[in-house]
């Protein structure tokens, strides 16, 4: 079967979303190793007991990683029924991760929040993903 006839029109959109997303993963992670020579933190090592900039850099990332697989996971669902929905969310929760970060940045880890607009395309694809649910077990 064509997979070109089985995804919805619209599903480029979230594929650009993911590519979007690649970005920013590569982007948090090329600024974590531009940290670790600033700093001086050598591999394997994962946090400074020295300098709090270099773990804010880290932890921007760190939790970047740790909520994107769920967050493909509901994207993914969302979009095959919601795909330019899903793709707008998407953007707003990526988008936030940059601001996430670069308000983990300065060292004040408060300024992190200036991405707590994320939650509007992360809590928005969950939605989607349990209106897909319920609609594939008939209850509307």
């Amino acid at each position: 079967m064509d997979m070109l006839q089985v995804l919805p029109a619209n599903f480029g959109y979230v594929i650009f979303t993911y590519l979007y997303s690649w970005i920013m993963l590569c982007y948090l992670g090329v600024k974590v190793g531009g940290a670790r020579k600033k700093y001086d933190v050598k591999y394997p090592t994962m946090y400074s007991d020295k300098d709090q900039v270099f773990n804010c850099i880290q932890r921007a990332h760190q939790n970047t990683l740790e909520v994107y697989p769920q967050w493909l996971v509901f994207q993914t669902i969302a979009a095959l029924v919601y795909p330019t929905a899903a793709a707008v969310l998407g953007a707003i929760w990526v988008t936030s991760r940059f601001s996430y970060a670069w308000g983990y940045y300065t060292g004040d880890p408060s300024k992190r929040m200036k991405g707590a607009y994320g939650y509007i395309g992360y809590l928005g694809v969950i939605g989607l993903s349990i209106s897909v649910a319920l609609q594939l077990l008939g209850v509307f």
